[in-house]
């Protein structure tokens, strides 16, 4: 791994810090770290990090506000997050996610699943390179070179799991996919535990690319199985 890959560690507590940044640089990220928010959206402005690993909980801004505030710059929009947080409860999971996180990871945590958390994420958000190349569904225009959604030709912004999952249903239209294939594709493994997050991306989805969200035409939902995505 190149140390050109830079991560942005947030978190007040510096034992954490210290901890992740360990692990990090031993396996040859650069990482950059700070313990408040004004202090994260700083660098976030400034150096433009490969992936922001971000606490929940800062003692200014907290670790929502700075994740829909990335999500609204058009300029940081798909950089790769993952939240962090000792709060256990699906709830607060569920409400990072909807907002524009990629994954989450609860406080106490392994140090080697974190690296592997982060090599997984930026492998899905790396940029296709190679032969330009197009997925087209009905309204949908997938660029894969340009790592672009198009719906009606007005590019939408997708995080990069987002980006994933959508790439993996619009290779395979009108395949119903499990649950586990699905977070295999689109997070790069399948934990247990993580079906509430999955459901949470199709849902920002859906909010994304359907008309009415609530009544779906293109992501469908297949019960007791997982989802499919139809070709018009």
């Amino acid at each position: 791994m190149s140390s050109d890959t830079t991560i942005l560690v947030v978190d007040d507590d510096r034992t954490i810090v210290e901890v992740l940044q360990g692990y990090l640089q031993q396996a040859g990220y650069r990482v950059q770290v700070a313990y408040n928010g004004d202090t994260a959206v700083h660098l976030l402005r400034n150096e433009n990090p490969n992936l922001l690993i971000l606490d929940l909980m800062l003692p200014d801004k907290d670790g929502w506000d700075i994740t829909r505030w990335l999500r609204s710059d058009v300029r940081l929009a798909a950089m790769p997050i993952i939240m962090l947080t000792a709060r256990v409860e699906d709830t607060d999971k569920i409400i990072g996610l909807e907002l524009g996180a990629d994954d989450y990871i609860t406080k106490p945590f392994n140090g080697r699943e974190v690296v592997a958390r982060v090599r997984a994420l930026l492998r899905r958000s790396r940029l296709e390179t190679g032969t330009h190349t197009h997925l087209q569904i009905g309204r949908l225009h997938l660029d894969l070179d340009l790592h672009q959604l198009f719906v009606d030709n007005q590019p939408v912004p997708l995080t990069p799991t987002e980006f994933k999952l959508l790439q993996a249903m619009m290779e395979a239209p009108n395949h119903t996919f499990t649950r586990e294939e699905l977070l295999e594709k689109g997070m790069g493994y399948a934990y247990e535990g993580m079906g509430r997050a999955l459901d949470t991306h199709i849902k920002n989805l859906r909010q994304k690319i359907e008309e009415d969200p609530k009544n779906p035409e293109y992501i469908q939902t297949v019960y007791s199985v997982g989802y499919r995505l139809v070709s018009l």
